[in-house]
Formats: C-alpha cells, structure tokens, sequence
C-alpha cells in the first residue's frame, strides 16, 4: 500500500487558521439565541471581509466554504436545511464580493461591500426557503424584516472590519 504524501504551503496554514478562527466565531454566535427566528449577526463574515481585502477572493472563498461545511458538520446540521441556508447565502455573498470588490476602492469601502454582501447573503437564503422550504408567495412578507437586519449587521461588521484593517 502507498502512501500518499500531501505537502502543504504557507498558503494552506493561512487558509487553516484564518478558516478555524471563523469557525470559531461561527460557533460562538450560535451559542446565543437568535433575536428573530432566521437572523443572526453573521460575525463570522467579519473574517471573510477582512481575507477578502487582505488576501483577494480566492483565499475569501476558500475560507468562507470550508466554514460552512466544516461549521455544519460540528454543529450536526450538514445536509440539513440549515446547511442549505448557508451554504446558499455564502455562496451569493462570495458572488457579490466577488463583484464588489472590482468597484473602485476610493468609492466603495469595506462598510459599503460588506451590507451588500449582507444583503446578498439573505437573498441567497430567502430565495432557498422560497424554492425550496416554503414554496409559497408569503415568504416575501419577510423581506423588509431580513433586509433591514442584513443592513445593520451588513453595517455593524463592515465597522468592524474596517478597524481591523487599520
């Protein structure tokens, strides 16, 4: 039998610690019981804002999936609904960021990519309960509630990151 042998790069430890540290944060925020049943504060986006502007999209991306899946899998929720939920409203946030973060830095801050990533990221999960969960036109009586909640926490972590970076 073989062994196979994996070398991994600084890159790699990068990715593992900044990831563990959002897992962390992840773990922490679900420790607290929500304010309104679907909304949280999302403190684990910190960290990905801040790989995002200090590392680009790529190492972002990397960190923000593997919190998710590794996330879901501690908590006992991988392949539930839950996981569903965010893995879609990561995966919209990245997208945004992604684009985001080709706007021109002098205009658009941390603060402003993080709401619309915050935003994004509850598009992406209303649009799963919708398809998915509760196939039923009154999901949308639940944006105004979620939008407002995705721009004061869009807003609160963005504040956040933007003083980390300094």
């Amino acid at each position: 039998m073989a062994l196979i042998y994996f070398q991994s790069t600084e890159e790699d430890h990068k990715v593992a610690k900044l990831t563990a540290f959002a897992i962390g944060l992840h773990m922490v925020e679900s420790a607290f019981p929500s304010p309104l049943p679907g909304v949280k504060p999302g403190i684990a986006n910190i960290i990905t804002l801040y790989v995002l502007k200090r590392y680009g999209i790529g190492t972002a991306t990397w960190v923000s999936i593997l919190r998710v899946f590794a996330s879901s899998l501690l908590l006992g929720q991988f392949l539930t609904p839950t996981f569903l939920l965010s893995l879609s409203g990561a995966t919209l946030s990245l997208l945004a960021l992604a684009l985001a973060d080709r706007l021109p830095h002098r205009y658009f801050s941390v603060v402003s990519i993080s709401i619309l990533a915050a935003f994004a990221h509850i598009a992406g999960q209303l649009m799963v309960v919708r398809l998915l969960l509760i196939p039923h036109a009154s999901v949308a009586v639940l944006i105004p509630v979620f939008a407002l909640a995705a721009l004061f926490f869009g807003l609160i972590n963005g504040l956040i990151t933007a003083k980390l970076l300094r």
